[in-house]
């Protein structure tokens, strides 16, 4: 089962953000979490001009709308505000959610607009590559989280039947099992191998590969989950043709989702490529969360908790 005890929320000050903020509260909710919600000042110098660094007022400024901001969460949940400067600030959020020990990132997929903007869009698919911490992303679509604790009905787990996809599956079947969700596991038939290959004589013989190939990958599906894990919750398994984002899209849209589970390369292996492919164009067009999870996120759930972020710049 999972064990969310610390969830690490950045803000910007956005709608996006907000609504983040507002599932990142129902999550602390049903988990009985702490939620510790952050904002970094950037900090870095652009061309010829030197960095603007926060001075006691504008920290003080700051942490003032960051308190009126979280006065949304409920008094049941368990809140911190913490305000600090950056160069780069994906990394910094990395470096907070190591020093939390934070079992969740939650984040908004789209940031503010104007000059002085906080690119959360860019900076949370920044984050994506590096953090080891499953991140669920919030995307403007998403209906916003009500102040009850978070209930999933409907959860969509995206399956390609690499390592990387176990772990989300892992993580999913947990999430549907602890509160009685339906799951469905889709995987995406691109091309089947021969047709890519052009070793095709006709229509029938390309309608009998299909066939063939959604069969294989349904049993495949089906072969991923153990009778026991079944007892537990309900199970659906789907097979469609298709580029991968938008047959998970598709998916997701039909089925009504309520959570979109999606894995990814480890540590310091997820290049632009990857990403971009598949994962990006999901987190940026989806109407429901996203939870993005890393191989090794099944260890990190249970890995021990250390003492809190650590200090702001300045403190």
């Amino acid at each position: 089962m999972n064990r969310i005890r610390r969830i690490l929320c950045p803000i910007d000050f956005s709608e996006t953000s907000r609504r983040a903020l507002d599932h990142a509260a129902a999550i602390a909710r049903r988990y009985r979490a702490s939620l510790s919600v952050l904002y970094v000042f950037p900090n870095l110098p652009v061309m010829d001009v030197p960095p603007r660094h926060l001075g006691a007022g504008g920290r003080a400024e700051i942490m003032a709308d960051l308190r009126q901001f979280v006065a949304s969460v409920p008094s049941s949940v368990r809140v911190d505000a913490h305000v600090v400067e950056a160069a780069e600030v994906h990394c910094e959020i990395d470096i907070q959610s190591r020093a939390l020990a934070a079992d969740l990132l939650v984040m908004g997929s789209h940031g503010r607009s104007g000059f002085k903007r906080l690119m959360l869009g860019s900076v949370t698919e920044s984050t994506l590559r590096i953090t080891r911490c499953p991140v669920l992303v919030v995307p403007p679509a998403a209906e916003g989280a009500t102040r009850t604790p978070w209930c999933l009905r409907r959860i969509l787990c995206a399956i390609d039947f690499s390592v990387e996809s176990v772990a989300a599956l892992d993580y999913a079947l947990s999430l549907a099992q602890e509160g009685g969700a339906e799951l469905t596991l889709i995987h995406a038939i691109e091309v089947p191998p021969e047709l890519r290959d052009g070793h095709v004589a006709d229509l029938t013989d390309v309608d009998r590969l299909r066939a063939a190939e959604e069969a294989k990958c349904l049993r495949k599906l089906r072969e991923m989950v153990s009778e026991h894990a079944r007892q537990l919750c309900t199970i659906c398994t789907l097979v469609d043709e298709g580029a991968a984002d938008h047959v998970i899209l598709a998916a997701g849209e039909a089925r009504h989702a309520d959570l979109i589970v999606m894995g990814v390369r480890g540590h310091g292996a997820l290049d632009l490529a990857v990403f971009g492919s598949k994962t990006r164009q999901v987190i940026r067009a989806s109407r429901c969360p996203v939870l993005v999870v890393h191989a090794r996120d099944v260890a990190v759930l249970t890995a021990p908790v250390t003492d809190g972020l650590r200090p702001a710049v300045g403190e």
